[in-house]
């Protein structure tokens, strides 16, 4: 049995194509590179709007949670504002602190509709005392909660320093509306990488 051949091209000496010129392929190469960087900056830009943001902490009102220095990874979508949650915010309207353009991280202490205060030590939420396992057993208060309900939308901000925080206590709750996202990792502490879970 034999095989037809009419569909296959046969090659003959000196019917190679061509190479192209130097030239002709050196800029393909930079056309392609470029084409990779382009896109790769859309993308990093597309991802630090909506989904992931580094941050960078200046104080320590969040310490030891959170060090003078540290790197933050903030997650910007599909987060979940919980009692607990480390978030970053927008700088607060009634904060006379700090620059007024910069953001700012704390934990959510007090959700809407709560009735929030304290008593020595201790933070009450509707009258009942809070456990906060992410503090260091004995953490000073400091500054007391006047008792107040939150606001619905609002939640009540709290560093981790709790002697050294400007926070709720002193500019009230925040709205929902200007928490930009949730502290999910710290990345940089001390000069080097870490991948730390806050």
């Amino acid at each position: 049995m034999s095989a037809s051949t009419g569909d296959l091209e046969v090659e003959t000496p000196g019917s190679a194509t061509p190479a192209a010129p130097p030239q002709r392929r050196q800029r393909h190469w930079a056309v392609g590179w470029l084409m990779v960087i382009v896109v790769a900056a859309i993308v990093s830009i597309l991802l630090r709007l909506f989904v992931v943001q580094t941050f960078f902490v200046p104080t320590g009102s969040m310490y030891p949670t959170l060090q003078i220095g540290d790197r933050i990874l903030v997650q910007k979508f599909g987060f979940s504002l919980q009692r607990g949650a480390i978030v970053v915010f927008d700088h607060p309207k009634g904060d006379a602190e700090g620059p007024l353009n910069e953001d700012l991280v704390k934990r959510i202490i007090g959700l809407p509709g709560e009735t929030i205060s304290s008593k020595g030590n201790t933070v009450y939420i509707d009258g009942k005392p809070l456990a906060e396992p992410w503090l260091p057993k004995g953490t000073p208060l400091g500054q007391q909660i006047r008792t107040q309900t939150i606001p619905k939308g609002e939640y009540f901000m709290m560093g981790d320093n709790r002697t050294d925080s400007y926070d709720s206590r002193h500019w009230g709750p925040i709205p929902g509306s200007t928490i930009i996202g949730r502290v999910f990792l710290i990345v940089w502490r001390h000069g080097h990488p870490v991948f730390l879970i806050p």
